[in-house]
């Protein structure tokens, strides 16, 4: 099979698993043990890695503003600036990127070991849909997760803002709410909500995708997550780049 053959094949099977998701999501019976078990999972358990990474995101991404902005006397606008990149980019990609490096690749390898191990097998022969009882949890989980995940990464990441802008170099922390308060709209809120929506149905979906048709023992588990997690990341910044095109036209 070519590249580009195994391409539209992988993007098609990915696509009717996230479709048969969304369908056994409506249907009885529903599964919520797994979902909140899913939802601990993947929120609860991520809260403490997406707040660090925020939290040094934006202490570093501040920095970097203020060596700028400074060589043209404008570091009172680094609070807005900063604001603006975590809500519209930075909160949303970054969060996505650590769930599918934490989550993403566990759901890929659980399926995985499932599939190899003839556990999917069974639960089909039990007569139980492996995709509503197995994928459909994390993928829901997921999808409500990301924007919280997300904001929290906000949050912290405007707190690391603040330890460098204000704490440490002295900037006028009236002036950095102010133009936090200048910059940021509800419409790049929208976005934040949007993009953390798609990348956690996108991610979960393949990493689901991935490990549900994993084979060839536990080196094809190791491979279907490797895969999960590429795939997982250039689907990320790709849907970015269109989300970001479609809703600034708007």
């Amino acid at each position: 099979m070519s590249p580009a053959v195994g391409f539209f094949d992988d993007l098609g099977a990915t696509v009717m698993l996230a479709g048969q998701t969304l369908t056994s999501m409506v249907r009885p019976p529903y599964r919520v043990a797994q979902l909140v078990l899913s939802l601990e999972f993947v929120g609860v358990g991520s809260v403490f890695i997406v707040a660090l990474v925020g939290l040094f995101t934006g202490m570093a991404f501040t920095v970097s503003t203020i060596v700028g902005f400074r060589q043209f006397s404008a570091e009172g606008m680094v609070g807005g600036v900063v604001a603006l990149a975590l809500a519209r980019e930075l909160a949303p990609v970054l969060t996505a990127v650590v769930v599918t490096a934490r989550a993403g690749s566990t759901m890929a390898s659980e399926l995985g070991n499932m599939r190899v191990t003839e556990q999917i097998d069974a639960i089909t022969t039990m007569g139980v849909d492996p995709v509503q009882y197995l994928v459909a949890p994390r993928v829901v989980a997921t999808v409500l997760m990301m924007p919280l995940l997300s904001t929290c990464f906000g949050v912290t990441g405007m707190a690391g803002a603040y330890l460098v802008a204000v704490v440490w170099q002295g900037l006028d922390p009236g002036t950095f709410f102010d133009k936090i308060r200048a910059f940021l709209d509800v419409h790049d809120l929208r976005i934040l909500t949007v993009k953390s929506f798609v990348f956690g149905l996108v991610l979960s979906s393949i990493s689901c995708k991935k490990g549900l048709y994993a084979s060839g023992g536990a080196r094809g588990v190791g491979e279907a997550t490797a895969r999960a997690v590429v795939a997982s990341i250039v689907a990320i910044f790709a849907f970015d780049y269109v989300i970001t095109t479609l809703m600034t036209e708007l």
